[in-house]
């Protein structure tokens, strides 16, 4: 039985098409602008919006030619990184309306780098000078060996960022106010002689006219860049580049973090123009690919660092603050100033929502400004703050799409929320979403796992068979489902399902004892926690046996696989996006090969280090809310630098806990349909990955299936097919394969054609037929 195309989901088109607020930042005053993504089915593209929020909202569609922009400190002036046809790129400086600089920089340096963990976009604080990350480019002339030797790249969706180099663009203003002319202007490549092993440097911030703090990316000792999407526990820390007095050339550099911290994101707070402090996130080095997040602080006065909030291990009941469970990078302007106190506002994972922290900047308390109560489900994103009372943020619930608000305190230091901008929904989607209805539901006799539930208030009040349930535990697996709104999982909803979303031990926002209890035990207690959300939901009546389906990608695509081959009567059928499926081959393809070792708890052999299995060490801090800072240490000296050991060799042993913790070693006891989903240019999971298990399960279901044989009514094939249901069902599998696309699958036409090959696969699958 192969896979039909029933049509479009016009509930999928419309609610992929909704602007996505994505950045923000004030451009003076009071006055914002919110940059949008949307998905155009018509173009198949993404592209992207502005809105200027003053007195009056302008919408502007923003040309594909502007890779990244900045408003400068003194918001006069606007930077913009720009690519044009036949890849030339420019450096544009505008002042208002006039063109200050520009600079065809094409022969410079190849892309403009702008990913959450490479990009640099910096005003001096003269304004003279912007700082920004390319990829360098390569000379070939004279040693063709150069352009084919082998040369690290920084993973999935990054496999041609191998040289990230911190550019910098200075010009002289004229004196009439003209453009500069091509003399005035001037453009080098930071280098990075200065440090003993190589440093590439990202994430660049100017503090003074001769002083930059960045981001520096080490490679392992045997010569690795280790992946970056979505790993928090990379070889890095921040550093101090000093240039000589008057020039750019040759800076001395310094680490200010200790060698086994992974620290990124450097922010600097000013006080009357000068830099005084500066933070940074910070998670160990090894050990799980993430997990709960320090901010940690420096005094540029003393040289002096401190950790501001630590790490909680785990909640109590009369202090629940699970610790910091941030993204990836801070707001570009995270400080928020009130009364006599300077706060960094972020965003962070509470069990299965994000909220709004305020973080003193000195003594390291929380407030949480968006506390649940009894109102609706939000979760919570902080954008852009202005750097005194007031911040942009956006909120969305799992049946509420984005929207954006301005928060800000009055005269009596109270809070208060303005909308400024919500997505126009038909009038057919209104009521649609209507009747759904999120909750969270605890799991009970495996604490502290929960689950977010999706239903529909008529089908859930209807009489007969309960709506079937889609299961859908998340990746990682050190991640987390919150109440966010995400297109594609409401419009499953929207097509008839109840939603089972578990948040599983080693989810985020939980305590670090719930991540580090995973290690080791991937494959039984996070598949256990799983089915026994399905269980919870089948006793309290929301669903019902018979009634089961699952799917997942990733990490989530590993637990799928392993219920449907460890509980091969719970599910009716599967989908499976990029999936794990046999652990010991996948060390030796991904661009995360630690990931396996620490994940799975597998021991290094005796000449090998064994930090990747380590949890962090004892003499790591943990704290509870309020936090308190630690004790103030100096930095570590300029010199000092732990390179990150080889990986393990695999050995058979290895192989073989591998192997028995992995859904390939269930393969035999899989009797339900499975439709599997690959990106063809993944990374992070090699699509021979899923296509080992399409093959695996298609040879035990009798190899190619009968091309002669008809269909009957139902759509059941009809032929020389004979034994139980179970085995006519065993070895059914189709697999989509989309070419160009990575880990994620999010292209538009790619995400698209997924959700309605899950959708099409359910219709006919999810009842058992």
């Amino acid at each position: 039985m192969s896979l039909q195309y029933t049509g479009p989901s016009t509930f999928y088109t419309e609610l992929a098409e909704i602007p996505l607020p994505v950045s923000a930042e004030y451009i003076g005053g009071d006055v914002a602008r919110v940059t949008y993504s949307i998905r155009d089915h018509d173009r198949n593209i993404k592209r992207y919006l502005t809105k200027i929020f003053d007195n009056q909202c302008t919408t502007s569609h923003d040309s594909s030619e502007v890779k990244a922009f900045k408003t400068s400190p003194s918001k006069t002036r606007q930077a913009i990184l720009r690519e044009v046809a036949n890849s030339k790129r420019f450096v544009e400086i505008w002042a208002g309306t006039q063109l200050e600089a520009s600079l065809d920089v094409s022969n410079y340096h190849q892309a403009f780098l702008t990913d959450d963990f490479l990009h640099s976009l910096s005003f001096s604080p003269s304004e003279t000078s912007l700082l920004y990350t390319a990829e360098a480019s390569l000379n070939t002339d004279d040693d063709p060996y150069i352009k084919f030797r082998y040369t690290p790249h920084f993973g999935d969706t990054s496999r041609a960022k191998k040289r990230p180099t911190i550019f910098l663009f200075s010009w002289t203003r004229s004196p009439e106010f003209t453009r500069a002319t091509k003399q005035d202007l001037t453009l080098v490549a930071i280098p990075c002689q200065s440090t003993k092993t190589p440093i590439l440097f990202a994430q660049a911030t100017f503090a003074t006219e001769d002083t930059v703090f960045a981001t520096g990316h080490e490679y392992t000792i045997d010569g690795r860049l280790l992946g970056a999407k979505g790993c928090f526990n990379r070889p890095m820390g921040i550093w101090q580049l000093t240039f000589p007095k008057g020039s750019f050339c040759s800076p001395s550099a310094s680490r200010l973090t200790p060698p086994n911290r992974s620290c990124r994101s450097p922010r600097i707070l000013y006080h009357d123009n000068q830099p005084i402090q500066l933070f940074w996130f910070s998670n160990p080095i090894g050990g799980p690919h993430a997990s709960c997040v320090s901010l940690e602080s420096r005094d540029l006065l003393t040289g002096i660092n401190t950790t501001l909030v630590n790490a909680v291990f785990e909640p109590t009941p009369s202090n629940d603050f699970p610790g910091l469970y941030t993204e990836y990078n801070m707001p570009s302007s995270p400080f928020l100033r009130r009364a006599d106190r300077v706060y960094i506002v972020l965003q962070s994972i509470w069990h299965s929502r994000t909220t709004v922290f305020f973080i003193d900047t000195q003594s390291g308390a929380i407030i949480d400004a968006t506390t649940l109560g009894d109102g609706p489900l939000y979760s919570w994103t902080v954008h852009a703050t202005n750097n005194k009372s007031r911040f942009i943020c956006s909120r969305s619930t799992p049946t509420t799409p984005w929207e954006v608000l301005v928060g800000s305190f009055d005269q009596n230091d109270t809070l208060e929320w303005r909308v400024l901008d919500k997505p126009t929904l038909s009038s057919t989607m209104k009521e649609a979403l209507d009747d759904l209805t999120p909750s969270i539901i605890p799991i009970t006799t495996r604490a502290p796992t929960e689950t977010l539930l999706i239903q529909s208030k008529k089908a859930s009040t209807n009489g007969g068979p309960k709506p079937v349930c889609i299961t859908i535990p998340h990746g990682g697996p050190h991640a987390t489902s919150t109440t966010s709104f995400v297109p594609a999982v409401v419009a499953l909803a929207l097509e008839g399902y109840t939603l089972n979303l578990p948040n599983y031990t080693g989810s985020m926002g939980f305590g670090q004892k719930y991540i580090q209890k995973l290690l080791g035990n991937c494959g039984s207690m996070d598949v256990e926690d799983v089915a026994e959300s399905v269980r919870e939901l089948i006793r309290r009546g929301v669903s019902e046996e018979g009634r089961q389906v699952v799917m997942g990608g990733s990490h989530g695509g590993f637990i799928a696989a392993h219920l449907i081959g460890q509980h091969p009567t719970l599910f009716n059928t599967a989908s499976l996006r990029n999936p794990v499926i046999s652990a010991g081959e996948l060390a030796t393809g991904t661009d995360i090969p630690d990931w396996v070792h620490s994940e799975f708890g597998v021991p290094s052999t005796d000449s090998d280090s064994d930090s990747y299995t380590s949890p962090p060490s004892s003499s790591n801090s943990f704290t509870s809310f309020p936090s308190m800072p630690t004790p103030p240490t100096p930095a570590p000296s300029k010199t000092t630098l732990l390179l990150t050991p080889p990986l393990p060799l695999m050995t058979p042993k290895a192989y073989n806990t591998l192997f028995t913790a992995s859904p390939i070693a269930h393969v035999d006891n899989i009797t339900v349909p499975v439709l599997i989903l690959i990106g063809e240019d993944d990374l992070r999971v090699f699509p021979g990955q899923g296509i080992g298990l399409y093959h695996a399960i298609k040879g035990r279901g009798g190899g190619v299936r009968n091309e002669n044989a008809t269909e009957d009514a139902t759509g059941d094939e009809t032929g020389d097919e004979t034994g139980t249901e179970k085995d006519k069902k065993k070895g059914i599998v189709e697999m989509l394969s989309f070419p160009g696309e990575s880990h994620a699958i999010e292209g538009v036409e790619a995400a698209r054609v997924s959700f309605e090959a899950t959708r099409d696969w359910f219709k006919v699958f999810a009842e058992g037929c």
